[in-house]
């Protein structure tokens, strides 16, 4: 994989997503990978709500998959998702992170040793602090960091503890993210 863009949030995460992913053209460059924290007891259904909105192709990621560009994969509720070093994707069951399986950390994190500088990590609205220690792990692996900025966000603790954790992240309105993901990548 030659480089992916990773989002993850919390509370008013799907509304920010309805803004964003639609925004993405059906030949975006690379893959995206998300992590929205949702009951684990349940089908989600971001794959059909957004299925229906987006040009890129939308799925549930699978262990072992490596992640193709033009296409949003969206964790399963109740796993974490992961990057592996060969560039494919991990479902794992281990214990929650931050009290959330699928944790967002984990994602950033992973994806940060995976592809370093071709990483593009964007989190956004949220009521923990789950995605700030990752965001900064993606700066200091040299890949781009994107915080929806917390003034307009929804619930803003979890981009203001990723700019607390990752100041040099880029600051950015909800609208102002595809545009900005559509000149990097």
């Amino acid at each position: 994989m030659s480089g992916a863009v990773v989002i993850g949030g919390s509370a008013g995460a799907v509304q920010a997503l309805l803004t964003l992913l639609p925004a993405l053209p059906a030949n975006f460059a690379r893959p995206v990978l998300i992590v929205v924290h949702v009951p684990p007891d349940h089908d989600h259904g971001l794959v059909t709500l957004f299925q229906a909105r987006c040009a890129m192709r939308v799925c549930e990621a699978e262990d072992k998959q490596v992640p193709e560009p033009g296409t949003i994969y969206f964790a399963p509720a109740n796993y974490h998702l992961l990057v592996e070093p060969d560039g494919s994707m991990a479902l794992s069951a281990d214990d929650p992170v931050n009290h959330s399986r699928p944790a967002i950390d984990l994602l950033l994190e992973s994806a940060a040793d995976a592809l370093r500088s071709r990483l593009i990590a964007v989190l956004l609205t949220g009521a923990n602090q789950d995605g700030a220690e990752g965001l900064r792990a993606v700066a200091r692996a040299g890949g781009t960091a994107i915080v929806e900025d917390p003034e307009t966000a929804k619930v803003p603790t979890m981009p203001a503890a990723g700019l607390a954790l990752c100041p040099e992240a880029i600051r950015l309105a909800i609208d102002a993210i595809a545009p900005y993901l559509l000149r990097l990548a």
